[in-house]
């Protein structure tokens, strides 16, 4: 292989529509636009779902339901897999511990623990909520589980 004998793949390079250049270029006299209107001018088109003046269907539905989007716990999840890897025999952790160790990231207002994976180390978790099977894993390993209230 030379530098001369490369080219592009078959197919990878087209031909530039070239637009308005007469009749026979089959892109003439309109350039593909139609015939005159609002679509066919420069910089022209409308909004997303615009119907013309009539009242747009997303206005004619009533309003319905609730949204607690802006109210919500927000809650960062964290496994005993995650645990047994990030932390040493004996450790604690808590939130602070769980940022250190990138764990969590976001701005939150709880952490819990779930139970998936194993758990072979003696850890004393305190968190603000953890689930029934992630108590007994921690507490089988020989750690111990504080809530925060």
């Amino acid at each position: 292989m030379k530098l001369h004998t490369l080219a592009p793949n078959k197919g990878a390079k087209h031909r530039v529509k070239r637009l308005g250049c007469g009749e026979s270029s089959g892109h003439g006299k309109t350039s593909g636009k139609g015939n005159k209107g609002q679509k066919a001018r420069s910089g022209s088109g409308t909004r997303v779902g615009f119907e013309g003046g009539q009242m747009p269907l997303h206005r004619r539905l009533p309003k319905r339901g609730f949204n607690n989007f802006n109210f919500k716990t927000k809650v960062e999840v964290v496994n005993l897999a995650q645990l047994d890897k990030a932390f040493n025999d004996g450790d604690t952790v808590n939130e602070e511990a769980l940022r250190k160790a990138g764990l969590i990231n976001r701005a939150c207002e709880q952490v819990k623990v779930l139970g998936l994976g194993e758990i072979s180390k003696k850890l004393t978790i305190v968190v603000d909520t953890i689930s029934a099977s992630a108590k007994e894993k921690v507490e089988k390993a020989g750690g111990s589980v504080q809530l925060i209230a």
